[in-house]
């Protein structure tokens, strides 16, 4: 059985819990293909929970700019299959899921959260069923599919902050009203989604604003590996252009000690153990 820390998966954490990704996918943009079978994936997760992963997040679909969709079919092959043997084993699972059909086969197969990166506004369906069943709801600021996300006319902002907020609010209060309690709410900026750079760093930049926004709620950041990385990175690259994802961890981790230092209930990472240091550090700074 897997050992996970009540405490550290509570409302109020004592430090910044670490979500580790599992992408059981062909083509997700920093490790696609890397934990495709399902054998692959069970194995990724008990490595990511024993360097310090408090939470999973199995996703069976690529999100990454471009990307066409995955059919229902087979994103539902792709994760019940590991969500079963995970929480069968006593992992806490969230699901990253734009489908209410995955949503509600994850649920039945013991997820605890379903992780939809739109919010509700892909499937009418996803505020029924989570609020049927009454688990935690990742609530992600989006404008579009990933074919078109970034486009220019969904990434113009006046105010990315401010207008990031005010959708965000939007969707949590359509949730609400779907009948999702308030306290299983997760908000999440959506870092990299239908915003560029400058925007994602501004977002960054602008944490507390963010936060304060929703200070009765827990905010979950998912920066890891991001483009924006690459591009801020790409000097030191030892290739042309953007250094790639793997090499981006350092800097990921430079995100997750801003985020915890922010007081962040979540971050979501590929790599585990020196993300789940430097919250380990900022939990022992900020305690009494």
């Amino acid at each position: 059985m897997i050992d996970v820390d009540p405490a550290a998966c509570a409302p109020h954490p004592p430090r910044t819990l670490v979500m580790g990704v599992v992408n059981v996918t062909p083509d997700s943009f920093s490790d696609g293909g890397m934990w495709l079978e399902r054998d692959d994936a069970i194995a990724h997760a008990g490595q990511l929970i024993a360097e310090g992963a408090d939470l999973i997040d199995v996703g069976g679909e690529s999100t990454r700019p471009g990307t066409a969709r995955t059919s229902s079919a087979e994103e539902l092959a792709r994760v019940v299959p590991v969500v079963e043997a995970l929480t069968g084993a006593g992992a806490r699972i969230s699901v990253d899921t734009m489908r209410s059909e995955v949503a509600l086969a994850a649920i039945e197969a013991g997820a605890k959260i379903i992780n939809d990166v739109s919010g509700g506004l892909a499937d009418p369906r996803m505020l029924p069923v989570v609020a049927e069943h009454g688990v935690d709801y990742v609530v992600m600021h989006w404008r579009a599919q990933s074919a078109t996300m970034q486009d220019p006319s969904l990434t113009h902002y006046d105010d990315v902050t401010a207008e990031v907020i005010a959708e965000v609010s939007t969707r949590v209060q359509a949730a609400q009203d779907a009948g999702i309690a308030r306290e299983r709410i997760i908000v999440d900026p959506g870092v990299g989604f239908s915003k560029n750079g400058p925007q994602n760093w501004q977002l960054l930049r602008e944490i507390d604003r963010f936060q304060e926004g929703f200070a009765d709620l827990r905010v979950l950041w998912g920066v890891s590996r991001k483009g924006f990385l690459g591009t801020l990175l790409a000097a030191g690259s030892p290739v042309r252009g953007p250094r790639p994802p793997m090499g981006r961890d350092a800097a990921t981790q430079a995100l997750t000690a801003w985020c915890a230092g922010h007081g962040a209930w979540a971050v979501r990472t590929h790599e585990v153990q020196g993300n789940r240091d430097t919250c380990e550090v900022f939990g022992r700074l900020a305690a009494e």
